[in-house]
């Protein structure tokens, strides 16, 4: 971290300490996470820059989920799944802040589970999570454990609910799939209510999840994301270094 990000870096901290009780919010993507083991999507080491049989964003996609659910269980499991990872530095800091009063809100793109695992209590999950599944049937709720146990007890790989026979599909929004309503009215809410809002370990490319940011009419937009994001030219301060760096304090 060179001079001026430590500078940066320390003007933010400052303006979370001076924050009204309950004026931060928090909006985290895959970069939140990287700490902790899981790949993100976009960077050159990310998801995305992997070879597959098929373009990862069809592989997780509702189209591919119903035509190739066998290849699509084989995908999400051996790479959407990270379920011994644990918290790292920035999970643990914004359970902290929440806990003292300072932070809302946590918005996330992630699927993880992590925020909760760490302590925060207030978290709206985007795009869903790995920890939740339902029979596309009967409703029927399933884990993450019964979701691998069935796909292990099935010849093609692919979980279906004991009850009915339908198959289980993770709680998670796939690509062609909209966002859940009152999850995203949630986030505005929380967004448009805040003094201070920081957007940590996202590339700002995904809408309409993205889109969030021009709800926000506070005093401090920060930004925190190792490359350029399209909405650099909002913040208040872009802090190219780690998420975890910045929440260590």
């Amino acid at each position: 971290m060179d001079e001026r990000t430590r500078r940066d870096v320390e003007t933010f901290r400052e303006w979370v300490n001076e924050t009204r009780p309950g004026g931060m919010v928090f909006f985290g993507g895959a970069g939140v996470s990287t700490e902790s083991g899981i790949p993100d999507f976009r960077s050159p080491d990310g998801l995305y820059a992997q070879k597959y049989p098929h373009p990862p964003e069809q592989m997780i996609s509702r189209s591919f989920f119903d035509a190739h659910p066998s290849e699509f269980f084989d995908f999400y499991c051996d790479h959407m799944l990270a379920l011994d990872a644990e918290p790292n530095r920035a999970h643990r800091k914004l359970a902290e802040l929440e806990s003292t009063g300072t932070l809302s809100t946590v918005i996330t793109q992630n699927i993880d589970g992590l925020h909760q695992k760490a302590g925060s209590q207030r978290v709206l999950e985007l795009h869903g999570s790995v920890l939740r599944n339902f029979c596309q049937e009967c409703g029927a709720t399933h884990s993450v454990e019964d979701l691998l146990a069935l796909r292990a007890q099935a010849a093609d790989g692919v979980p279906r609910c004991p009850t009915c026979g339908g198959i289980v599909k993770p709680d998670v929004v796939l690509y062609e799939e909209p966002l859940d309503e009152r999850t995203l009215r949630a986030s505005v809410e929380a967004i448009a209510r805040a003094d201070l809002m920081v957007v940590a370990g996202t590339s700002l490319s995904v809408y309409p999840a993205a889109g969030l940011l021009d709800y926000f009419q506070g005093d401090h937009l920060v930004i925190v994301n190792r490359t350029p994001t399209p909405r650099d030219r909002q913040a208040n301060l872009c802090l190219a270094t780690n998420v975890g760096d910045v929440f260590d304090f």
